[in-house]
């Protein structure tokens, strides 16, 4: 973890940012429940196997041949993991955990040991986060007690005042809300079979799970090959992607909303947002989040680059970010994101 972030960690603004109770015991899985496929970059075909954790330990990850328990947190985030999320700690490596931690953090599953074998990546099964609701709807949930078989209360992080990232032209935003809420833009000029898509919606698990969790990762034809050729997305293929051509547009149709690649994008912002859970709690905010890229062929920047995004997490609980050795102060910009952004990205 940079050390602009792990500071922004130890130095919360109470004014910004409170832990509130839920009135909600901690949850985890009721049995096991493995799904095998192949990794995205790695191509390896991997089984991550989801088991009951106790109170309090929160979600963590445990890779065959490796003793160390690596913890679904900020604090191990890998600074530098292109195209997808990976956590490290020590010589413990765990890649492309975002779609399987985001349909955790938005089912609630709060509490839960990963094992992984066959390499240290998350299968990616259909490419969304489908298959893992399937998968923890079938064990089912129930409270989770720690080791004096106790249950141990839900907090969720509250934002009180509104904070603000900006970088070139994309921003995220978290406004005070009463409900978790996300508005969602990209826009892809240069491919005109994704163009410019919104999304705006309340978020529950009944809504991730018909709305949010079916949309699949999407990548553009012409970049497959140079993204090959430097060792990534060799597991991908038609069957666990969706692939848009900027001359002949969609090669797998149909999809499966007109706006997925919009959605997908809200998908991993979930995902990577629940880095921000610790000891069996809530990571996603309770906030209304507002983020807009616009993008010249790249793709849509989540939360994978520690010195970038990452450190989002912290910004909402510190009031400010130190990122590439510059404070940035964005309560200003806020106004333009109420009166401005939020009624276009609905539109």
């Amino acid at each position: 973890m940079c050390g602009s972030a792990a500071r922004a960690l130890n130095s919360v603004s109470r004014a910004a940012f409170s832990w509130k109770p839920t009135g909600l015991p901690q949850q985890t899985l009721a049995a096991a429940v493995s799904r095998s496929g192949v990794g995205l970059h790695s191509g390896a075909k991997t089984t991550a196997t989801l088991l009951p954790a106790r109170a309090g330990e929160g979600r963590y990850f445990v890779v065959e041949g490796e003793e160390t328990r690596v913890a679904a947190e900020v604090a191990n985030a890998e600074a530098h993991s292109p195209l997808c999320t990976a956590l490290r700690r020590g010589g413990a490596r765990v890649r492309t955990v975002e779609h399987l931690l985001s349909a955790m953090e938005a089912l609630g599953v709060d509490n839960c040991r990963v094992e992984v074998s066959g390499g240290d990546e998350i299968p990616l099964l259909d490419g969304s986060a489908q298959e893992w609701v399937m998968a923890i709807r079938g064990a089912g949930q129930c409270a989770a007690k720690d080791s004096s078989g106790q249950k141990l209360e839900k907090l969720a992080p509250e934002i009180h005042e509104p904070v603000y990232l900006q970088k070139s032209d994309c921003f995220i935003a978290a406004l005070p809300s009463s409900r978790i809420r996300i508005t969602y833009g990209i826009d892809f000029p240069k491919v005109p079979g994704i163009g410019c898509q919104r999304f705006a919606t309340v978020l529950d698990a009944n809504v991730y799970s018909s709305k949010i969790a079916p949309a699949r990762t999407f990548c553009i034809f012409e970049e497959v090959e140079k993204l090959r050729s430097a060792g990534l997305i060799r597991g991908g293929s038609l069957e666990n992607a969706t692939v848009c051509s900027i001359s002949g547009g969609w090669l797998n149709p149909p999809l499966r909303f007109e706006d997925e690649p919009c959605r997908h994008k809200i998908l991993d912002l979930i995902g990577d947002f629940s880095l921000l859970a610790q000891n069996g709690n809530q990571g996603f905010p309770l906030a209304h989040v507002v983020a807009y890229k616009f993008t010249t062929g790249h793709p849509v920047p989540r939360l994978d680059l520690i010195n970038q995004w990452l450190v989002m997490p912290c910004i909402l609980i510190s009031y400010g970010i130190c990122w590439e050795g510059a404070l940035w102060a964005k309560k200003t910009l806020l106004s333009n994101v109420e009166s401005i952004w939020i009624p276009l990205l609905r539109r």
